[in-house]
């Protein structure tokens, strides 16, 4: 990454027995981390409520055009972090902290039943599992707050985005334990986005090339 870029990490906001979610608390245990020198971190608190979700999500994409989002929230009963590849679009029957459901039990009405981050979260999986991380890989997000603001940021932000499933037991419930491991896991992601940025650029580089070339023959 040769200039500065702009990473949007949100937590969510009080949740049942949590007055401070451990995701919020774990957004901003990463702030101060950071992520090296050429990342901004910007952080973002994120109700529990579908509408304030979506308002939140959708102006931050609109406004701060981020490279990447990461969306972290919190997965009950698990000691273990998931990496979420997908986020779908309908059947949100479960209410927020507001006693509401989205019309409709549906994200974006008209968008596509599901998108997956641009990121391959199995190869970022493999490559946690290698270096000993107690990491997970899913395609199931839950149907709730997590899935419906994950979604929301895909089809906002042309799918650069992540959600990260947090553990609430075992040593990973730690924030000063889990942040390394966050650490890591962003980096890993960023790097493969920048991979494929750079590759895609070489593609577009190459056929403009070899159109100039024909132009001139």
């Amino acid at each position: 990454m040769n200039k500065r870029e702009t990473v949007l990490v949100t937590g969510f906001g009080p949740f049942r027995q949590f007055l401070v979610n451990p995701s919020w608390e774990a957004t901003q245990a990463l702030k101060l981390a950071g992520l090296g020198e050429k990342i901004d971190i910007h952080i973002r608190e994120v109700p529990v409520s579908y509408v304030g979700a979506q308002e939140i999500i959708t102006e931050l994409w609109q406004s701060l055009k981020p490279k990447f989002a990461v969306h972290l929230g919190i997965a009950r009963g698990s000691s273990l972090v998931i990496l979420e590849q997908t986020g779908k679009n309908s059947r949100y029957t479960d209410a927020d902290v507001r006693g509401f459901c989205p019309e409709n039990q549906c994200c974006i009405k008209g968008g596509p039943e599901k998108l997956d981050s641009v990121v391959n979260m199995k190869v970022v999986w493999k490559h946690a599992k290698r270096s000993g991380m107690d990491v997970v890989y899913s395609r199931d997000a839950g149907r709730y707050l997590c899935e419906f603001a994950y979604y929301c940021s895909l089809y906002h932000g042309q799918r650069r985005a992540a959600l990260i499933h947090l553990p609430s037991s075992g040593s990973l419930a730690s924030t000063d334990r889990l942040v390394p491991s966050l650490q890591a896991l962003v980096l890993a992601m960023l790097q493969q986005l920048e991979d494929t940025d750079q590759q895609e650029e070489q593609h577009t580089r190459i056929g403009v090339d070899a159109h100039e070339a024909d132009i001139s023959h």
